[in-house]
């Protein structure tokens, strides 16, 4: 169970915006791609989700090309999580996961008991029952990124790929949300989520890819990876290394 691409060019129709990327992400590892904003981490993950073509080099999904698959063989295999949105429509909450269900059946169909069943248990996993009948759109930033979780995991993926999972969020919601993407690799899925902030990737990864002007700067476990050096080559700013009192290591901009 593999999601490998080699020698990857990507971008819009117009123009490229980045190449000769390799990665590969397998079942119950968590991978980061860590980098500036504005440098292609987010066009990045929509050519790995089959949402853009790919412009050159190979991109694979359990060894079939992912181009040939279909988009209901890709939605059941990958899963995404966008950045956390306040949302245009009152639905409930419930209602918001079992669009996840999709990817299971017709666009169309009536969700079965099963869907249901789904769905409460995508809920309960993330400790967010009690939110069931509520709007989506008057409950947290966090507590959105959690239902925007279940519903992905209401797919029942095999990879989920998340955009900057915690963009906007207070630092217990950060926490929380974090805490569930190592959840999930523990339970076999890959998972692979974007950042700006380094120990994130340190503390929640196991590998990274550094990536800055579309280009893969370095990539390798994380913990080996990360060096002031780096990462001062990657953000164009100096980079101080610190530890807490737990005596983890943790970088600052110097």
């Amino acid at each position: 169970m593999r999601l490998e691409a080699s020698a990857l060019a990507y971008g819009y129709r117009e123009r490229e915006i980045g190449r000769d990327i390799a990665l590969d992400l397998a079942g119950g590892e968590v991978l980061a791609l860590l980098g500036p904003n504005g440098h292609g981490k987010t066009t990045l993950l929509k050519t790995l989700l089959g949402l853009l073509p790919a412009k050159g080099g190979t991109l694979t999904l359990d060894g079939r090309p992912l181009a040939a698959m279909s988009v209901g063989e890709r939605a059941r295999a990958l899963a995404y999580v966008p950045q956390v949105h306040a949302g245009t429509f009152a639905f409930a909450v419930s209602e918001v996961v079992l669009m996840g269900r999709t990817a299971r059946s017709s666009l169309f169909a009536a969700p079965s008991g099963h869907d249901r069943d789904v769905v409460r248990a995508m809920l309960d996993r993330l400790g967010i029952a009690h939110l069931a009948q509520r709007p989506y759109t008057e409950i947290s930033g966090g507590e959105r990124q959690l239902v925007m979780i279940a519903r992905a995991l209401a797919q029942e993926p095999r990879y989920v790929i998340l955009d900057e999972p915690t963009a906007s969020l207070d630092f217990g919601n950060q926490g929380k949300v974090m805490n569930q993407i190592r959840r999930l690799a523990g339970e076999g899925l890959g998972v692979l989520f974007t950042t700006h902030d380094p120990n994130q990737a340190l503390r929640y990864a196991d590998r990274a890819m550094l990536l800055r002007d579309g280009r893969a700067l370095a990539s390798g476990k994380a913990r080996e990876l990360m060096t002031p050096e780096r990462l001062a080559a990657l953000y164009g700013v100096a980079i101080e290394t610190v530890r807490g009192e737990d005596g983890k290591l943790a970088f600052l901009p110097g």
